[in-house]
């Protein structure tokens, strides 16, 4: 955790340098509006169904889900700096068992971006990915297979993005990738190095990385990321993690998600996995 703290710390640093020596080269900064833009949401997802002397069979179940988005981004005169902070949780119970837990996710992604009036600027990019809980696997017992950054991952890419679209924002570097684990190695286990049990994996690859936002009704919003990344040792192979939800607003709070998240990682699992979640949804915005 000391690394990451380091490197937000860095990242900050020049951040705010940067972006000082950019306002300062605006003379009319004061009679503009702040280039600093910053915005929260919370989010609670419920879907329920409950049975009393049903004669065709069933039991009761619950689901809920929290979800917060944030963000922070600044947009000069010369750089681009944007924030996205995306944080779950949610469990689901059945019947008289346990609540058991269905959504488990930290996100938090930073890019910088320099303008020089070329169709796509360079941009360096931060991602961190973890839970925010313990992970379980849940089949005759619960089997405890994940932990908070225990697999977490954090990538770095340096490249060129595009995002002068409102709709599609893409952006394609040569990029890290390390993953950290401690009581569950096989995350970052090399398998061909069977004397060593490695708790640290860092590859080198490639990342692409591409947003659409689109709300194509006027109470129907589509939000899709799609991130890839393949090593440069095996190219053949990439992880794909493609995030998809399309909200239906109904009035000011309540709103309609149809969220599917589709992930590859070959450490993870050798199959692709899929979860797909339709639920009734209260929001509110903080800022």
């Amino acid at each position: 955790m000391r690394f990451i703290t380091s490197l937000f710390a860095l990242l900050l640093f020049f951040a705010t340098t940067l972006f000082a020596q950019d306002e300062a080269a605006d003379t009319t900064a004061a009679d503009t509006v702040s280039p600093w833009q910053s915005k929260g949401v919370l989010g609670f997802n419920l879907s329920q169904m409950a049975f009393s002397d049903w004669s065709q069979g069933g039991d009761d179940a619950m689901t809920y889900t929290f979800i917060g988005n944030f963000g922070l981004n600044y947009s000069g005169k010369v750089w681009n700096f944007k924030n996205s902070l995306k944080v779950a949780y949610g469990q689901t119970k059945l019947g008289d068992d346990d609540f058991i837990t269905n959504d488990n996710e930290f996100y938090l992604e930073s890019v910088v971006s320099r303008k020089f009036g070329w169709a796509v600027d360079p941009f360096f990019s931060n991602i961190v990915r973890t839970q925010v809980a313990p992970g379980n696997e849940y089949t005759d017992s619960t089997i405890q297979i994940s932990d908070i950054f225990d697999p977490g991952y954090i990538s770095q890419a340096l490249g060129f993005t595009f995002d002068k679209n409102k709709i599609i924002k893409t952006r394609l570097g040569i990029a890290l990738q390390e993953t950290f684990t401690s009581k569950f190695p096989k995350y970052s286990d090399d398998p061909e190095t069977l004397d060593e049990l490695e708790t640290f994996k860092l590859e080198t690859g490639i990342e692409s990385v591409t947003d659409i936002e689109s709300a194509f009704m006027d109470n129907m919003l589509l939000k899709s990321k799609l991130r890839l990344f393949t090593r440069f040792d095996d190219p053949s192979v990439w992880d794909v993690r493609w995030d998809n939800i399309i909200s239906a607003k109904i009035n000011k709070y309540f709103v309609v998600n149809l969220n599917i998240l589709v992930v590859y990682e070959k450490s993870q699992s050798y199959r692709t996995q899929i979860k797909e979640a339709l639920q009734l949804g209260i929001t509110y915005i903080l800022f």
